[in-house]
């Protein structure tokens, strides 16, 4: 577990692709205590990233910095950035995309609907292109809303699936999911100070034909 960032009341770690953001054997409350040395500390997850998806993620070190993040997510005041790779090209090079999204348990996927009801919400996110070429789009997309697979429901209801998207795309792609936790900007839950963070994927294809 690579540690970026560290204090009393936070932790900002590189989560890697496969490894659940729950607290639970293997997950990575646990692989940061491992990088911690210390097996009882407190790490307490306050956001989440699909087990598939890579990058950036804060960790509270205390229930009263947990609070407070959770806090800033419920009221929007927690902003995530993410990159992604995309089969296709958007039809504009920014905007938003706005969507009722409902959840089928048994196949565990999400899915766009057009009529309200239990269990449905509202997902709402911005992107903007930044490359294209090869058939593919590097797109930087800002969450308004944080819904399960959000990002990878919304684009690929589009025609736009991300690249290595085994569960929303059939494309034969030969790689992990092409998403990525950019960057992560809040208010330090002790001090107040705005942090912002910021990590570049991984070098290895698409993200290098693209960046």
């Amino acid at each position: 577990m690579n540690i970026i960032y560290q204090d009393k009341s936070i932790l900002v770690v590189i989560k890697p692709a496969g490894v659940l953001s729950t607290d639970e054997p293997g997950g990575v409350p646990e692989l940061a205590r491992e990088a911690l040395g210390d097996p009882k500390a407190c790490v307490r997850t306050v956001h989440r990233l699909d087990r598939v998806v890579a990058g950036l993620m804060v960790l509270a070190r205390t229930p009263e910095a947990a609070s407070k993040l959770s806090e800033q997510i419920r009221a929007h005041d927690f902003g995530k950035t993410y990159l992604a790779v995309v089969h296709g090209e958007p039809e504009a090079l920014s905007g938003t995309f706005r969507d009722l999204l409902d959840r089928d348990p048994k196949e565990r996927k999400t899915f766009v609907t057009t009529k309200p009801g239990k269990g449905v919400q509202e997902a709402i996110l911005d992107y903007e292109v930044l490359s294209t070429g090869n058939g593919l789009s590097l797109v930087k997309i800002f969450l308004q809303t944080g819904r399960t697979h959000q990002i990878r429901c919304q684009f690929s209801s589009r025609g736009l699936p991300l690249w290595g998207d085994k569960k929303y795309s059939t494309l034969p792609d030969d790689g992990p999911i092409a998403l990525w936790s950019h960057c992560l900007h809040f208010a330090h839950p002790e001090t107040g100070e705005i942090l912002c963070f910021e990590q570049d994927p991984p070098e290895i294809e698409p993200w290098i034909s693209l960046w």
